[in-house]
């Protein structure tokens, strides 16, 4: 676990937590994913802060190991990227996007299903809260699908493999296969396979919407690259900030050489350092698009941690 970034390793626990805590309740005759998950919000227990919480509860043992190894796979190499700050932003308000689009995507099946018109829904709120209270959305999909298209975005070409193919595929083919297989999933399941692809596809979207936000205005991203995630470290090679001082004179010298102020970099010899500190991110990002995250040796994480909290 210590090789795993801040944000990454504390959603790991807290999901586990959360799925452990509603295992022992429910055993107890307290159903956690009914008072956490996200109900429509037409119905009667339907809470504002489930639109948060509903993405740390889970249905299963297989719901939360597969979104919890993608949050682990994926979620390690976006963190050390962006920076946790910025990857914690990201991983919450595309969870909550998700939840939106889902409760969306509710009330047109709602709307589809009856033959009603939305001033009928409406109308007809207070007759529907108690039926509609079955609709829960519970899982961390949403803001995982959003951290699968992150990486495919941040790293388009890293080769990756997905079962069953025999052989590995560039990384947006993954993400648009998984867009695809989403989009028809939720076309042609009508909702009645207790899998929330609207979310999935939500997460996506909100994670697109932002990413290109942040392209565009990179003061406000303060890292996403249009160079597969390298404009954050265009941009920590400009920044004035944390410039080292050199020691004007030995520590065993001199009263008056001791109380010598530090002397500043020349702007030639800043940019020398800039340039190499540069180069050392380049070769470790080449080295994590060829080979993958956990090729790195410790140091070669030491270094990358440390340039995304200069950010």
């Amino acid at each position: 676990m210590r090789s795993i970034p801040t944000v990454t390793k504390n959603l790991l626990i807290i999901n586990v937590i959360a799925f452990i805590a509603m295992l022992v309740m429910d055993g107890r005759g307290i159903d956690l994913n009914n008072i956490f998950g996200l109900h429509f919000f037409m119905a009667s227990d339907f809470h504002l802060y489930q639109f948060f919480t509903y993405m740390f509860m889970h249905g299963g043992w297989e719901h939360i190991f597969f979104n919890m190894f993608a949050l682990w796979m994926f979620g390690c190499v976006v963190e050390n990227v962006w920076g946790p700050k910025k990857f914690l932003f990201y991983y919450i308000l595309c969870g909550i996007g998700a939840g939106v689009v889902q409760e969306i995507a509710q009330l047109v099946s709602l709307c589809m299903t009856y033959h009603l018109s939305l001033g009928d829904v409406f109308s007809l709120r207070q007759d529907l809260a108690i039926a509609l209270n079955g609709w829960t959305t519970v899982g961390a999909s949403g803001a995982i699908y959003a951290i699968l298209l992150a990486f495919g975005m941040i790293f388009p070409n890293e080769r990756i493999f997905i079962f069953p193919l025999p052989i590995p595929i560039k990384a947006k083919w993954f993400v648009m296969f998984y867009v695809v297989v989403e989009l028809f999933s939720a076309m042609g399941s009508g909702g009645n396979d207790n899998v929330a692809h609207f979310a999935h596809l939500g997460g996506m979207l909100f994670g697109f919407i932002l990413i290109r936000y942040w392209t565009k205005h990179p003061e406000v991203g303060s890292g996403y690259g249009r160079n597969k995630g390298q404009q954050f470290f265009d941009r920590m090679r400009n920044s004035w900030e944390n410039r080292s001082h050199r020691s004007a004179g030995p520590a065993s010298g001199s009263r008056q050489a001791q109380q010598q102020p530090p002397r500043r970099e020349t702007d030639q010899q800043y940019n020398a350092r800039k340039k190499r500190e540069q180069d050392e991110i380049d070769i470790i990002l080449d080295k994590i698009r060829k080979s993958g995250y956990d090729s790195l040796t410790k140091e070669e994480k030491q270094k990358l941690f440390d340039a995304g909290r200069r950010k």
